[in-house]
Protein backbone atom coordinates (compact mmCIF):
# COMPACT_ATOMS: atom_id res chain seq x y z
CA UNK A 1 0.00 0.00 0.00
CA UNK A 2 1.06 3.63 -0.42
CA UNK A 3 1.90 5.92 2.48
CA UNK A 4 -1.48 7.64 2.09
CA UNK A 5 -3.24 4.27 2.32
CA UNK A 6 -1.14 3.33 5.35
CA UNK A 7 -2.18 6.53 7.14
CA UNK A 8 -5.83 5.58 6.68
CA UNK A 9 -5.25 2.23 8.39
CA UNK A 10 -2.91 3.23 11.21
CA UNK A 11 -4.39 3.50 14.71
CA UNK A 12 -4.21 6.72 16.67
CA UNK A 13 -1.04 6.91 18.77
CA UNK A 14 -1.26 9.96 21.01
CA UNK A 15 0.93 11.95 23.35
CA UNK A 16 0.80 9.66 26.40
CA UNK A 17 4.19 9.72 28.04
CA UNK A 18 5.37 12.83 26.19
CA UNK A 19 8.36 13.94 28.24
CA UNK A 20 8.94 17.43 26.84
CA UNK A 21 6.79 20.51 26.07
CA UNK A 22 4.15 19.84 23.42
CA UNK A 23 5.19 22.85 21.34
CA UNK A 24 8.44 21.06 20.39
CA UNK A 25 6.54 18.57 18.22
CA UNK A 26 6.67 19.24 14.49
CA UNK A 27 9.11 20.46 11.85
CA UNK A 28 11.47 23.35 12.52
CA UNK A 29 13.74 25.29 10.17
CA UNK A 30 16.73 27.02 11.70
CA UNK A 31 16.39 30.70 10.90
CA UNK A 32 19.77 31.59 12.37
CA UNK A 33 22.59 30.63 14.71
CA UNK A 34 24.46 33.38 16.54
CA UNK A 35 27.81 32.63 18.14
CA UNK A 36 29.50 34.19 21.14
CA UNK A 37 32.04 35.68 18.71
CA UNK A 38 29.36 38.01 17.35
CA UNK A 39 28.95 36.19 14.01
CA UNK A 40 25.62 34.87 12.72
CA UNK A 41 24.84 32.21 10.11
CA UNK A 42 21.50 32.58 8.30
CA UNK A 43 22.51 30.53 5.23
CA UNK A 44 23.15 26.92 6.25
CA UNK A 45 20.12 24.67 5.57
CA UNK A 46 19.11 23.09 8.88
CA UNK A 47 15.91 21.22 9.77
CA UNK A 48 14.82 19.57 13.01
CA UNK A 49 11.85 17.17 13.02
CA UNK A 50 10.45 16.02 16.34
CA UNK A 51 8.29 12.97 17.07
CA UNK A 52 7.22 11.75 20.51
CA UNK A 53 10.48 9.94 21.33
CA UNK A 54 12.93 10.63 18.52
CA UNK A 55 14.43 13.40 16.39
CA UNK A 56 15.60 13.64 12.76
CA UNK A 57 18.14 16.37 11.98
CA UNK A 58 19.67 17.59 8.68
CA UNK A 59 22.42 20.22 8.18
CA UNK A 60 23.82 21.26 4.78
CA UNK A 61 26.15 24.32 4.75
CA UNK A 62 26.01 24.63 0.94
CA UNK A 63 22.77 22.84 0.13
CA UNK A 64 23.07 20.22 -2.61
CA UNK A 65 26.62 21.43 -3.32
CA UNK A 66 27.84 20.49 0.17
CA UNK A 67 30.79 18.09 -0.23
CA UNK A 68 30.07 14.50 0.79
CA UNK A 69 32.27 14.52 3.95
CA UNK A 70 30.80 17.82 5.20
CA UNK A 71 27.12 16.87 5.30
CA UNK A 72 25.45 16.29 8.65
CA UNK A 73 22.37 14.27 9.50
CA UNK A 74 21.23 11.98 12.27
CA UNK A 75 18.38 10.29 14.08
CA UNK A 76 18.42 10.00 17.85
CA UNK A 77 16.43 9.35 21.00
CA UNK A 78 15.04 12.55 22.49
CA UNK A 79 15.82 13.00 26.19
CA UNK A 80 14.26 15.61 28.50
CA UNK A 81 15.66 16.61 31.91
CA UNK A 82 12.75 18.12 33.79
CA UNK A 83 14.97 19.42 36.60
CA UNK A 84 17.16 21.52 34.29
CA UNK A 85 14.50 21.96 31.56
CA UNK A 86 17.05 20.83 28.99
CA UNK A 87 16.66 18.71 25.86
CA UNK A 88 19.40 16.35 24.67
CA UNK A 89 19.78 13.50 22.20
CA UNK A 90 21.21 9.99 22.35
CA UNK A 91 22.64 9.43 18.86
CA UNK A 92 23.79 5.87 18.25
CA UNK A 93 24.42 6.07 14.49
CA UNK A 94 25.22 9.32 12.70
CA UNK A 95 26.08 10.47 9.16
CA UNK A 96 29.32 11.75 10.71
CA UNK A 97 31.51 9.36 12.74
CA UNK A 98 30.97 11.48 15.87
CA UNK A 99 28.38 13.78 17.43
CA UNK A 100 29.32 17.31 16.36
CA UNK A 101 26.67 18.97 18.56
CA UNK A 102 27.22 17.45 22.04
CA UNK A 103 25.65 20.19 24.20
CA UNK A 104 22.12 19.86 25.55
CA UNK A 105 19.57 22.53 24.67
CA UNK A 106 18.24 25.13 27.09
CA UNK A 107 15.03 26.35 25.48
CA UNK A 108 12.90 29.51 25.48
CA UNK A 109 9.71 30.02 23.51
CA UNK A 110 8.37 33.18 21.86
CA UNK A 111 5.65 33.19 19.19
CA UNK A 112 6.48 30.57 16.55
CA UNK A 113 10.14 30.57 17.58
CA UNK A 114 12.05 28.10 19.74
CA UNK A 115 15.29 29.64 20.98
CA UNK A 116 17.95 27.05 21.80
CA UNK A 117 20.75 28.26 24.07
CA UNK A 118 23.97 26.28 24.44
CA UNK A 119 24.65 26.02 28.20
CA UNK A 120 28.31 26.86 27.52
CA UNK A 121 27.31 30.20 25.99
CA UNK A 122 28.80 29.22 22.61
CA UNK A 123 25.70 29.90 20.54
CA UNK A 124 21.95 30.42 20.34
CA UNK A 125 19.83 28.92 17.55
CA UNK A 126 16.51 30.40 16.40
CA UNK A 127 14.17 27.64 15.21
CA UNK A 128 10.84 28.35 13.44
CA UNK A 129 7.89 25.98 13.41
CA UNK A 130 6.94 25.28 9.78
CA UNK A 131 3.55 23.50 9.58
CA UNK A 132 0.31 24.94 10.96
CA UNK A 133 -2.07 21.98 10.93
CA UNK A 134 -2.19 18.44 9.59
CA UNK A 135 -0.96 14.90 10.15
CA UNK A 136 1.67 14.30 12.82
CA UNK A 137 3.29 10.89 12.32
CA UNK A 138 6.38 9.23 13.70
CA UNK A 139 7.58 5.83 12.47
CA UNK A 140 10.83 4.58 13.99
CA UNK A 141 13.04 2.35 11.81
CA UNK A 142 14.42 -0.54 13.86
CA UNK A 143 15.68 -3.20 11.45
CA UNK A 144 16.01 -4.30 7.83
CA UNK A 145 15.64 -7.76 6.30
CA UNK A 146 17.57 -8.93 3.23
CA UNK A 147 14.78 -10.81 1.47
CA UNK A 148 17.24 -12.95 -0.51
CA UNK A 149 19.56 -14.11 2.28
CA UNK A 150 17.10 -13.81 5.16
CA UNK A 151 19.66 -11.82 7.17
CA UNK A 152 18.25 -9.13 9.45
CA UNK A 153 20.24 -6.00 10.36
CA UNK A 154 19.60 -3.49 13.17
CA UNK A 155 19.00 -0.06 11.63
CA UNK A 156 18.56 3.51 12.82
CA UNK A 157 16.18 5.90 11.14
CA UNK A 158 12.56 6.80 10.78
CA UNK A 159 9.86 8.78 9.05
CA UNK A 160 8.28 11.91 10.53
CA UNK A 161 5.35 13.72 8.90
CA UNK A 162 4.36 17.16 10.16
CA UNK A 163 1.63 18.68 8.04
CA UNK A 164 3.05 19.15 4.54
CA UNK A 165 6.61 18.57 5.81
CA UNK A 166 8.32 15.18 5.93
CA UNK A 167 11.67 13.77 7.02
CA UNK A 168 13.12 10.33 6.31
CA UNK A 169 16.31 8.89 7.83
CA UNK A 170 18.02 5.56 7.13
CA UNK A 171 21.40 4.59 8.54
CA UNK A 172 24.18 2.73 6.78
CA UNK A 173 24.47 -1.03 7.06
CA UNK A 174 26.06 -1.91 10.43
CA UNK A 175 29.27 -3.20 8.80
CA UNK A 176 29.95 0.27 7.35
CA UNK A 177 29.28 1.97 10.68
CA UNK A 178 31.61 -0.52 12.36
CA UNK A 179 34.32 0.32 9.82
CA UNK A 180 33.97 4.02 10.68
CA UNK A 181 34.38 3.46 14.42
CA UNK A 182 37.39 5.41 15.62
CA UNK A 183 37.69 7.52 12.47
CA UNK A 184 38.60 11.12 13.25
CA UNK A 185 36.59 12.39 10.28
CA UNK A 186 34.93 11.23 7.08
CA UNK A 187 37.70 12.95 5.11
CA UNK A 188 40.28 10.79 6.88
CA UNK A 189 38.21 7.61 6.45
CA UNK A 190 37.83 8.31 2.74
CA UNK A 191 41.52 9.15 2.28
CA UNK A 192 42.53 5.91 4.01
CA UNK A 193 40.20 3.85 1.82
CA UNK A 194 37.95 2.81 4.71
CA UNK A 195 34.81 4.00 2.89
CA UNK A 196 33.89 5.39 -0.51
CA UNK A 197 31.74 8.44 -1.18
CA UNK A 198 28.86 6.17 -2.15
CA UNK A 199 29.16 4.27 1.13
CA UNK A 200 29.25 7.53 3.11
CA UNK A 201 26.13 8.74 1.31
CA UNK A 202 24.27 5.53 2.12
CA UNK A 203 23.34 7.23 5.39
CA UNK A 204 20.30 9.13 4.15
CA UNK A 205 18.50 12.05 5.73
CA UNK A 206 15.98 13.59 3.32
CA UNK A 207 13.51 16.44 3.84
CA UNK A 208 10.37 17.31 1.87
CA UNK A 209 9.04 20.82 2.43
CA UNK A 210 6.30 20.90 -0.21
CA UNK A 211 4.33 17.71 0.27
CA UNK A 212 6.11 14.55 -0.83
CA UNK A 213 9.05 15.48 -3.12
CA UNK A 214 12.49 15.67 -1.50
CA UNK A 215 13.87 19.22 -1.40
CA UNK A 216 17.03 18.70 0.75
CA UNK A 217 19.06 15.56 1.37
CA UNK A 218 22.41 14.07 2.31
CA UNK A 219 21.89 12.24 -1.01
CA UNK A 220 21.48 14.80 -3.83
CA UNK A 221 20.47 12.01 -6.23
CA UNK A 222 17.24 11.73 -4.22
CA UNK A 223 16.17 15.34 -4.85
CA UNK A 224 12.73 15.52 -6.46
CA UNK A 225 11.88 11.92 -5.60
CA UNK A 226 9.14 10.84 -3.20
CA UNK A 227 10.33 10.97 0.38
CA UNK A 228 8.67 7.66 1.32
CA UNK A 229 7.83 5.69 -1.79
CA UNK A 230 7.38 1.93 -1.84
CA UNK A 231 5.06 -0.83 -0.71
CA UNK A 232 4.02 -0.39 2.94
CA UNK A 233 2.42 -3.20 4.90
CA UNK A 234 0.78 -3.16 8.32
CA UNK A 235 1.11 -6.47 10.14
CA UNK A 236 -1.33 -7.89 12.70
CA UNK A 237 1.33 -7.30 15.36
CA UNK A 238 1.40 -3.58 14.53
CA UNK A 239 4.80 -3.75 12.82
CA UNK A 240 4.98 -1.58 9.69
CA UNK A 241 7.20 -2.73 6.84
CA UNK A 242 8.41 -1.06 3.65
CA UNK A 243 9.90 -2.83 0.63
CA UNK A 244 12.93 -1.15 -0.96
CA UNK A 245 15.57 -2.01 -3.55
CA UNK A 246 19.05 -1.11 -2.28
CA UNK A 247 22.06 -1.70 -4.56
CA UNK A 248 19.96 -4.07 -6.64
CA UNK A 249 18.88 -6.19 -3.67
CA UNK A 250 15.40 -6.50 -2.17
CA UNK A 251 15.06 -5.42 1.45
CA UNK A 252 12.16 -5.03 3.85
CA UNK A 253 12.46 -2.26 6.43
CA UNK A 254 10.70 -2.69 9.77
CA UNK A 255 9.20 0.28 11.66
CA UNK A 256 7.36 0.73 14.94
CA UNK A 257 4.66 3.36 15.45
CA UNK A 258 5.82 6.20 17.70
CA UNK A 259 3.11 8.78 17.10
CA UNK A 260 0.06 9.23 14.86
CA UNK A 261 -2.37 12.13 15.13
CA UNK A 262 -4.27 12.68 11.85
CA UNK A 263 -5.25 16.29 12.66
CA UNK A 264 -2.74 18.09 14.84
CA UNK A 265 -2.56 21.85 15.42
CA UNK A 266 1.07 22.96 15.73
CA UNK A 267 1.92 25.70 18.21
CA UNK A 268 2.74 29.12 16.77
CA UNK A 269 2.01 31.49 19.64
CA UNK A 270 3.00 31.97 23.26
CA UNK A 271 1.24 33.73 26.12
CA UNK A 272 2.12 37.10 27.62
CA UNK A 273 0.88 39.27 30.47
CA UNK A 274 -2.25 41.40 30.15
CA UNK A 275 -0.04 44.47 30.50
CA UNK A 276 2.07 43.36 27.55
CA UNK A 277 -1.02 42.70 25.44
CA UNK A 278 -2.37 46.17 26.24
CA UNK A 279 0.98 47.74 25.32
CA UNK A 280 1.06 45.87 21.99
CA UNK A 281 -2.49 46.94 21.17
CA UNK A 282 -1.72 50.54 22.10
CA UNK A 283 1.47 50.68 20.08
CA UNK A 284 0.45 48.44 17.17
CA UNK A 285 0.70 51.30 14.69
CA UNK A 286 4.43 51.30 15.30
CA UNK A 287 5.06 47.70 16.39
CA UNK A 288 3.03 45.90 13.72
CA UNK A 289 3.80 48.13 10.77
CA UNK A 290 6.36 45.75 9.27
CA UNK A 291 5.73 42.65 11.40
CA UNK A 292 5.08 39.42 9.48
CA UNK A 293 5.11 35.72 10.32
CA UNK A 294 8.69 34.60 9.66
CA UNK A 295 9.41 30.95 8.99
Amino acid sequence: MTLAELLERLPIAGLDGLAFPRRLLGAFRRKSITFCTGTTDETTIVYWFQSRTFTIDLRLPDGAATPVPERQGWVGDTLWDDATRQLSWNIGRNYQPCNQWPEPASLRFIGNSVLEFAPSGAYVEDWRQQPSRGTLLGLRLVSMLNETSGQRFPMAGGLILAGEYAAYAQSRLPALDDALQGAVSLEQARAEGIVTDREIESYEVSIATDGAAITHSTRPDRLGQAVAAGDFRLGPDGIITLSKIIDGRSYRLHFVLDLHLPDFIFDHQTTSTLEAQAWMAREKGHLARHAVIAR
